[in-house]
């Protein structure tokens, strides 16, 4: 009996050079998409933590988990020196963020690639998730990302993540109508 396992589909481009300077919009998600990072609430409630990426009417209230994934992302550029998180948002079941690889101008070890700022940032979140909060495994396998092409294309991408707050929220209440 055959029981050879399907190969994984890379997401990745081919012959693309992940090290590459430019900006990379990342999606990471949450193991089983449960909410453990955030919630949205109304910006009347008193109790805000949002990083100021929605808009005044709603915002994002970390919880345990989301505020050590906020730490651990402040901390991509003390551990990679090459490479800037220009923006991010921490949604209820996942994390978009903006991060730039810079030209590496020091020393003679090799540019960090996506792939090696992204695994030692899940990496990091998970072994800290799991000491603080007690949660076995906390994101998805891989991330998703785009290569921000222009100027236009990153204007496009700061903005989806600062209304991604808002649709969450309606999102959330229309479903809860059903």
């Amino acid at each position: 009996m055959d029981e050879t396992v399907p190969k994984r589909k890379s997401t990745r481009l081919k012959n693309y050079d992940y090290s590459s300077v430019g900006a990379y919009f990342v999606t990471i998600c949450i193991a089983d998409r449960k909410p453990i990072l955030s919630e949205i609430v109304k910006a009347f409630d008193t109790q805000l933590v949002g990083e100021g990426l929605a808009p005044p009417a709603y915002s994002v209230r970390l919880k345990p988990c989301g505020l050590i994934v906020r730490e651990q992302l402040k901390q991509i550029e003390i551990r990679f020196p090459s490479v800037s998180v220009d923006d991010f948002v921490i949604m209820p079941d996942h994390i978009h963020a903006l991060i730039f690889l810079h030209k590496n101008t020091g020393g003679t070890s090799p540019s960090p690639t996506l792939n090696d700022v992204i695994c030692a940032f899940k990496s990091l979140t998970s072994r800290i998730c799991k000491k603080q909060c007690g949660i076995e495994k906390i994101f998805q396998r891989s991330f998703s990302e785009h290569i921000v092409r222009d100027q236009e294309d990153y204007v496009r991408r700061k903005n989806y993540m600062r209304k991604n707050p808002v649709r969450w929220y309606y999102d959330e209440l229309n479903s809860e109508k059903k």
